[in-house]
């Protein structure tokens, strides 16, 4: 891999991965739809105009206009404050020590830790996407809107694997960013950045698409490595696997320290990336950031907000990029494409017939340059579906139709209080169980536990993905409301929780939670 001498950094100061669990929608927006259709309906039901699609705003002189992109999008980007539970040094995250090196800002161990970044409201309800680093194991979640409202927002639930993450405030008829389609992105065509660098609120920059599918290995099996600039630099040095999904839009607008979360949109106003990341020597910008594609969010943010988590398919292989230093070292003439280490027992892969020394040339016939090119393509997918590759296996190509399985062995995520921030510390999502579930567990109501993430109050208390929680504190919990209620009036600070295991067994935990 070709070394930049770059710092590859997020676009945010002091933030990772926090959780919590929350899901309401009005019933105008029932639980069924995308997002994309809650916006449909949205602009359908209401006097906002639906942003343009024709072609690209030019101003009465003939040049790009980025007005009224800018003043469509603004009112829906929002500043999100953080607030963090003070850690001993021995508790601080290698990213906390990244950051406080790079910008002489030392994280201190006494006192509550704070920090900022952006994010955009998607659904009139109050929904709202930002990065996973930004809300990384935040204790509060402060929202401030374009027209200073402020609200505290409940994590519904975060993807490492793209760095996203679902909020939710409790708010109605908000204004919205409209989802637009990034696999018409080109390079070289205008976009605009918005969001709160330096906690400059609705700051907004113009630039081009530089370019497209950029893997920077952010995501997974990093190693830590000095660059010759002295400052931190992430490198893949192990095969990838397929759960990190990389594959940015890369821009030369703007974006600096706070941006991460924010809206990268067309110059007619429609989102086409959430902002995640820069490249640069001093930790601000030098013309390098980076973008995750709406179309490949559209999906994450989709089962975050039905099911409490990603219900992400799996080739179930690792595999690494072809460069003409590691064809040289395998003996081979390919120099691109990607060539399979290992391949999972009873993984999709193995059942298609893909060998460990495969090289995967094409997906859905289109030419694999790039892991990125798998990774986004896959990522879009859900178990059950289907995806087309090729691969060259003894000088000849083979077509094969890979089924996606769910990977049994996702990581868990990493991770007085007001309701929002206890369903935060929890560190937990959920979902009301269904017929089959109530039948299954011999139970009248409960919530499903969907997610369980490292750091929160049901990881350190061993409550396991799977369980089902009837009662808390005696009140039954049958939705999601119920639990709300339930959170935000725990008895002198103590949460009594009763349910189930995964195996039927009973389960009782009293949760300290002031």
């Amino acid at each position: 891999m070709k070394k930049f001498g770059l710092t590859l950094l997020t676009a945010f100061v002091g933030g990772a991965m926090a959780l919590g669990a929350y899901k309401v929608i009005e019933n105008k927006y029932a639980s069924n739809m995308s997002f994309e259709d809650k916006q449909k309906v949205y602009y359908a039901t209401s006097n906002h105009l639906t942003p343009s699609t024709s072609a690209t705003n030019l101003s009465s002189a003939g040049q790009v206009d980025f007005t009224e992109a800018a003043a469509a999008v603004t009112p829906a980007v929002v500043y999100i404050r953080t607030t963090y539970a003070s850690q001993s040094d021995q508790q601080e995250s290698q990213m906390q020590k990244m950051f406080g090196e790079m910008f002489g800002q030392r994280v201190r161990p006494s006192g509550p830790q704070m920090a900022s970044g952006s994010g955009v409201i998607i659904s009139p309800d109050g929904y709202i996407v930002t990065n996973n680093h930004v809300v990384d194991k935040a204790e509060k979640i402060d929202i401030v809107t374009n027209d200073h409202q402020t609200y505290q927002a409940k994590i519904i639930g975060t993807d490492p694997n793209t760095d996203l993450a679902l909020i939710k405030i409790d708010a109605h008829n908000m204004p919205i960013v409209k989802l637009g389609n990034s696999d018409n992105v080109k390079v070289g065509e205008w976009v605009l950045a918005v969001g709160n660098p330096f906690k400059l609120t609705s700051t907004v920059t113009a630039g081009i698409v530089s370019a497209k599918g950029r893997g920077l290995n952010l995501i997974g099996n990093e190693d830590e490595q000095e660059n010759p600039f002295g400052r931190t630099q992430y490198q893949s040095r192990q095969p990838r696997t397929n759960k990190a999904i990389e594959s940015f839009i890369q821009t030369d607008a703007a974006i600096n320290p706070g941006n991460s979360g924010g809206a990268l949109v067309n110059t007619n106003g429609e989102l086409i990336g959430i902002n995640s990341a820069i490249a640069s020597h001093t930790g601000s910008y030098e013309g390098y950031g980076f973008a995750i594609p709406i179309n490949l969010a559209k999906k994450v943010l989709d089962d975050i907000e039905k099911f409490g988590a990603v219900k992400r398919g799996y080739l179930g292989l690792t595999f690494k990029e072809l460069d003409q230093d590691y064809a040289k070292e395998l003996g081979i003439s390919r120099t691109y494409g990607l060539y399979v280490k290992d391949v999972m027992p009873a993984s999709g892969a193995e059942a298609a017939g893909v060998k460990g020394g495969d090289i995967i040339t094409k997906i859905e016939g289109n030419t694999i340059y790039e892991s990125s090119d798998l990774q986004e393509r896959v990522g879009r997918l859900a178990p059950g579906d289907k995806v087309h590759i090729t691969v060259l296996r003894d000088g000849a190509e083979k077509n094969l139709a890979v089924t996606l399985k769910a990977d049994a062995g996702t990581p868990k995520m990493a991770a007085s209080k007001s309701g929002e921030e206890l369903f935060n510390k929890i560190g937990a999502s959920f979902t009301p169980l269904n017929a089959a579930q109530k039948a299954k567990f011999h139970v009248s109501n409960g919530v499903l536990v969907t997610q369980v993430r490292e750091g929160g109050l049901f990881d350190n208390t061993e409550i396991p993905e799977g369980s089902v929680i009837t009662q808390i504190n005696r009140q039954p919990i049958s939705t999601i409301d119920d639990l709300d209620r339930a959170l935000s009036n725990p008895r002198n600070g103590i949460l009594v929780i009763s349910g189930l295991s995964p195996d039927g067994t009973k389960l009782r935990v009293a949760l300290q939670v002031e």
